[in-house]
């Protein structure tokens, strides 16, 4: 198992392939397992890097209260210690607002970014016309955190993917492992909802980032992340969007093919 030692923490992370760098940051509840399906396709063109964020799985755990900029400057100084800069980034998810992060804080150190899907909900409380989106994921997030709370791991995973994530149902659709990988990393998600920077992002210094970034969503996706793109696409020069039709959340577990096709074709340019 490859371990790195970056800002005092231990972080597990593989690499594949060979060609241009490319790094993958996975959302919340997750690990580097959650790339799989999308990871041989991809390093058959670049040295592909999936890691589990602090907190996550297989890599250290701090007693400390965690924060999205730690995960940011845990990014940038293992795109330096694995001397892959500039380096394209994909983010799913929670992941994705860390990539946007390091683009606008050291974009020296990338070259291109893809996120699907940023849960950048404060984006949102500042419209009227979408302040009920807002509304709604903090209604269905409260009783997430109120079992995390009190340790009901299980519980609070199952309703996560069911009524914010993913939709009804589909906690049974999941795999066991994907299911257990939710459970296990259920206190560091408690942390992300303590953070209050975690569902932030600045438009104005992310207006700065010059380079390439692919916006993506899921044609069947819960409908907060498409206005949230919407606000973000507009201060990005170089932003590019792309709808996976048949897709929701986790494109890159459900259609690894096209997610490959796509973003290939953006990373080797």
């Amino acid at each position: 198992m490859a371990t790195i030692a970056v800002n005092g923490v231990a972080l597990y992370y593989t690499r594949e392939g060979t060609g241009p760098g490319l790094i993958l940051v996975h959302g919340s509840w997750g690990d580097a397992d959650n790339w799989a399906p999308v990871v041989p396709l991809l390093a058959e063109q670049c040295t592909v890097i999936a890691y589990d964020r602090r907190g996550h799985s297989r890599s250290e755990r701090p007693p400390t209260q965690g924060s999205v900029h730690e995960d940011v400057a845990d990014l940038a100084a293992l795109i330096e210690a694995l001397e892959l800069a500039p380096v394209f980034v994909c983010g799913n998810s929670y992941g994705a607002l860390i990539a946007l992060r390091l683009a606008d804080t050291r974009s020296e150190l990338v070259r291109g970014i893809a996120v699907h899907e940023p849960p950048g909900v404060q984006l949102l409380i500042d419209d009227p016309a979408l302040e009920p989106l807002a509304e709604t994921f903090g209604q269905r997030i409260a009783p997430v955190r109120d079992l995390l709370e009190v340790g009901e791991y299980t519980t609070a995973a199952e309703r996560f993917v069911e009524t914010i994530a993913l939709g009804p149902g589909q906690w049974a659709q999941l795999p066991p492992s994907v299911q257990q990988t939710f459970v296990r990393n259920a206190p560091t998600f408690l942390d992300e909802i303590r953070d209050p920077d975690a569902l932030a992002l600045d438009l104005e210094a992310l207006a700065r980032y010059t380079k390439p970034a692919l916006l993506t969503q899921g044609g069947q996706s819960p409908p907060m992340f498409a206005p949230i793109l919407d606000r973000i696409a507009p201060v990005l020069p170089q932003a590019e969007r792309h709808r996976y039709a048949g897709a929701g959340h986790l494109p890159h577990m459900t259609h690894p093919t096209e997610y490959a096709q796509v973003t290939l074709t953006r990373a080797i340019r």
